[in-house]
């Protein structure tokens, strides 16, 4: 499977970010890749609440996802957008936080919402309340590709190792991560939560990211760690895409995962135990 991952430098401005990545996206197509990924909050990297209820739009109104609806399809490839800031009906207002994987007929194969917030305090200048402006989601998902079981995840959900081997047991063999990974903490944890969850479901762990500093119109400036990741299923670090915006492709072997868990088969050796 050729994969061709997007790495970016989203704005506020979902219309130029739009023009960006279907730019990448025809880029990866022409480097052979047959699955594109993007990061997480493709259309939109954003600390004001109130910009975002100008900029975001409702699922079925969303120009972003119809337009990459209409890549998938014009280019017959599988493309996962990490994820969406999209407006949701919820009486508090909040968003949604929501990957996509599109089929290449430009369906919508299946979603999924973020299930953890990433409400931290990193350090005395560096705080997050993302369930101050997004709404958790509540279910896990393993989608199937065809080529490939897939197992969803967002960024922080990375840090819950039992949503990984869930959604291994469920079926995945790939499990996709997309970020906007704090460059702090993307400095001391981000390589090794991703190969860790590699090693613990014997799955390609798929990590494409925003990177650098992200421009925007309203609230304060965000930065973000990049380094894209593909850890195999034995835990190695087989892409890593620096700190540049771009595209980057590789080939994957997916037999690796079968490889991988016949020599360490930890997913058929759960016990039970108390307290």
């Amino acid at each position: 499977m050729n994969l061709g991952i997007l790495q970016l430098n989203s704005s506020d401005a979902p219309a130029a970010n739009l023009i960006e990545t279907l730019r990448l996206i025809d880029e990866a197509v022409m480097a052979g890749a047959e699955f594109v990924l993007t990061p997480e909050v493709t259309n939109c990297v954003s600390t004001s609440r109130r910009h975002q209820m100008e900029v975001l739009s409702h699922q079925d109104d969303d120009p972003s996802l119809a337009a990459f609806r209409k890549a998938a399809r014009q280019h017959n490839i599988w493309l996962m957008i990490g994820s969406l800031g999209l407006k949701t009906n919820d009486p508090d207002g909040r968003f949604a936080n929501r990957c996509f994987l599109i089929n290449p007929e430009g369906e919508i194969a299946n979603w999924y919402d973020k299930i953890h917030m990433f409400d931290v305090d990193i350090s005395e200048g560096e705080s997050y309340r993302e369930s101050d402006g997004y709404r958790p989601g509540t279910r896990a998902v393993v989608a199937d590709a065809g080529f490939a079981k897939i197992g969803m995840s967002i960024c922080y959900d990375m840090r819950f190792p039992k949503l990984y081997r869930d959604l291994a047991h469920a079926g995945a063999q790939i499990i996709t991560a997309p970020a906007a990974f704090s460059p702090i903490t993307g400095a001391a944890h981000w390589e090794s939560l991703l190969r860790a969850r590699a090693i613990e479901t014997g799955c390609f762990v798929i990590a494409p990211a925003q990177t650098g500093q992200h421009l925007t119109s309203a609230g304060k400036s965000r930065s973000t760690h990049g380094h894209s990741l593909v850890i195999s299923p034995w835990g190695e670090v087989i892409l890593d895409a620096g700190t540049d915006a771009g595209m980057v492709s590789l080939k994957i072997d997916l037999d690796d995962v079968a490889r991988a868990r016949q020599r360490v088969p930890s997913l058929t050796h759960d016990r039970p135990y108390t307290f």
